[in-house]
Formats: structure tokens, C-alpha cells, sequence
């Protein structure tokens, strides 16, 4: 009789060790002096003391987020890399609308199949992400577990902790009418709207990842793939320098009518002004494609903006003047008096 083992039941333990061996040294790269543990511990340490000694009332803010249905262009595309910054972007830029500096970030990456080099290069690219804003990549977890996944199916999340001054959370209840609301751009559709961007390009326009469309620079897929903006550093510029913000709010998970009432106190509501900023071109093609009317549109998709700043309008030439060179930001909005909704003008 044949001996059974665990890879003859669809795990690969040898998979999941040269996994981490090629994970290693770009994970390794992102520690700081404050990680007290390396790859491989059953938990992940990091040292506060120092940390908080910088805050009054220290608040430990955390996130946990997903790509969602991009990882199907990932796949279609063969190209892994991107999925890992959009997942810390999508945590990190969730924290930093709380006003919260970014401290570790954790990953669960599960398939039906492990394969190393594409962990590899999810992995890289959350590494990329984490360093450049200064965030621990602490731990993670891949889970190979057929039946549960389709072949060739990954499932991302992503566990964000960061910290801030309770004193200094941002959490919209400072909004007063009056306010501008001022955004900052997307990359393009970062991780909003997946499941109707496929449906309008695979199934409607019976487009392939590898075709060309007039109106945009890269292929249909490259389009789909673009990484996402993580707004962190730029935000921390504002707060390092005293700026005030009343609110923020990430345009993730749906577009900017249905976010900004996140963060709206109940007598507070916002025109947006629909001109305003150049909308990308992908969000043309996508709506000229379905006929996909405009307010589900701005509903489910960003449309060319990624971040928005709710501040008192005294605040408006500061924050100009410290993103000249870095980074566009365009007046979009303002607070109005009534119940916390978004209205198009």
C-alpha cells in the first residue's frame, strides 16, 4: 500500500520553508531596534518603551484589511508585486486618517498551492511599502490549504499598529461648516470597485489584461495593477508641522459619497464640486464601456482621489505650500450645514 503523507494531500512543508528563505532578507530589512523577534517566533515582539515615552496619553491604533478581487488581475497578469503595497496601503492609509504613525504590519497570504516565488514577490512588495514609511514588517502567516481556495486563487489581509496622541486623534468631530475639503490623488483605482471594474472590462467590453485601449498609457492589466498611493508620509509632513487637520477620510472600499459621512459630525455635510480635479482617465472608460451612471460612479469608485483633507480654510495656503514639489492637492469641497451626506455639484 502507497504511504500517505501530507504533500500527497495538497500541503508542501519543503514549499513553505523555501518560502521563508527567500522572504528573509527583504522582511529582515524593514526591522528597527525596537523588533525583538525574528522570523520563524510563534509571536511577534516590539519593544514600546521608547515609543511612548514621546506621548502623553499613548493610543495603540490598528486596522485589518484585504486587496479583494485585484488579486484576479494579479493572477490573470502573472505579476504579484503591486498586491503587496496596495495591502499596506490599504491598512496604513486607514490608520493615518486617525492621525496614527504607523509602527508594525502583519500579513496572511492563503492559496490552494504554495508557491515560493510568488510569495516572494507579495511579500517584496509589502517589504518596498513598510520601509518607506518606516513600518516593522513583524510577522506573517502562509496558509496552504486546498479545496479551500481555487487553483491559483490568494487571499491577502493585512493587520496594521500604529500610535498616537490622544489629544491628537483625528476623528471628525472638530468638522465645523465652513471647512474646505481639499484631496489628494489616486494612482488610479488602488482597491476600490474590483468586482465591477472585471465585470465592465472582461465581460462587457470583452477586453483581455493584455489589450490597448486608446484613452489609456498601459494595458488594460498594467491599468488595473497600478499600486496604490500610501498617504502616510505626506500626512505626517502636515502633522509634524502643526497643521490642522478636522478630518480625514481614505477613499477605500467605496468612492467619496460613500466615505466622507464617515467622518462627518450630524449638522455637517459636503458639497463637491465634480470638476474640480482631473478624473482619470480609467474612470472614463470604465463608465463609457457599461454606461454606468455618474452617481455610482463617485459611489463606488475613487475617481482620481485617494485621500481627502477636511481643515479649517486658514490652513488651506500651508498645506499647498508644504506638497509643492511633493505631492498635488486640490481644493474640492467644502462643509455645509445639514445631515452628514456628500452631495455632488
Amino acid at each position: 500500500m502507497k504511504k500517505i503523507d501530507y504533500k500527497s494531500a495538497g500541503v508542501d512543508i519543503d514549499a513553505g520553508n523555501k518560502s521563508v528563505d527567500l522572504i528573509k532578507n527583504s522582511v529582515k530589512n524593514t526591522f528597527n531596534k525596537n523588533v525583538l523577534t525574528n522570523i520563524g517566533s510563534f509571536g511577534s515582539l516590539y519593544n514600546l518603551k521608547d515609543i511612548i515615552a514621546d506621548y502623553d496619553h499613548p493610543v495603540l491604533v490598528q486596522s485589518i484589511d484585504g486587496v479583494g478581487t485585484k488579486t484576479i488581475i494579479a493572477r490573470q497578469m502573472k505579476k504579484y508585486d503591486t498586491i503587496g503595497i496596495d495591502l499596506v496601503s490599504a491598512c496604513c492609509n486607514d490608520i493615518t486618517v486617525m492621525g496614527a504613525k504607523p509602527l508594525t504590519f502583519l500579513d496572511y497570504i492563503a492559496n490552494d498551492k504554495l508557491n515560493p516565488a510568488i510569495i516572494r514577490e507579495i511579500v517584496g512588495g509589502m517589504a518596498s511599502a513598510c520601509r518607506e514609511n518606516n513600518i516593522a514588517l513583524v510577522g506573517g502567516e502562509t496558509a496552504e490549504m486546498p479545496d479551500t481556495y481555487l487553483s491559483g486563487e490568494h487571499d491577502l489581509v493585512g493587520i496594521i499598529t500604529g500610535i498616537v496622541d490622544r489629544n491628537n486623534i483625528v476623528d471628525g468631530s472638530k468638522i465645523r461648516k465652513g471647512d474646505a475639503v481639499l484631496g489628494l490623488p489616486s494612482t488610479g483605482l488602488q482597491t476600490n470597485g474590483y468586482s465591477l471594474a472585471r465585470k465592465l472590462f472582461f465581460e462587457v467590453g470583452k477586453y483581455k489584461v493584455s489589450d490597448r485601449i486608446p484613452e489609456l498609457e498601459k494595458s488594460v492589466g498594467e491599468t488595473l495593477l497600478e499600486p496604490s498611493y500610501v498617504y502616510n508620509n505626506y500626512v505626517q509632513l502636515l502633522l509634524q508641522n502643526n497643521i490642522q487637520i478636522n478630518g480625514m477620510a481614505h477613499i477605500s472600499g467605496g468612492g467619496l459619497v460613500e466615505n466622507i459621512p464617515r467622518i462627518l459630525p450630524v449638522n455637517c455635510a459636503v458639497d463637491i464640486k465634480k470638476c474640480s480635479w482631473p478624473v482619470l482617465p480609467v474612470f472614463k472608460v470604465m463608465q463609457d464601456i457599461g454606461n454606468v451612471d455618474e452617481t455610482e460612479m463617485y459611489r463606488t469608485f475613487n475617481m482620481g482621489i485617494g485621500l481627502v483633507l477636511i481643515i479649517p480654510n486658514t490652513e488651506k495656503q500651508k498645506i499647498f505650500s508644504a506638497f509643492q514639489g511633493k505631492m498635488s492637492v486640490f481644493e474640492i469641497g467644502s462643509v455645509i450645514q445639514g445631515e452628514p451626506i456628500v452631495s455632488l455639484v
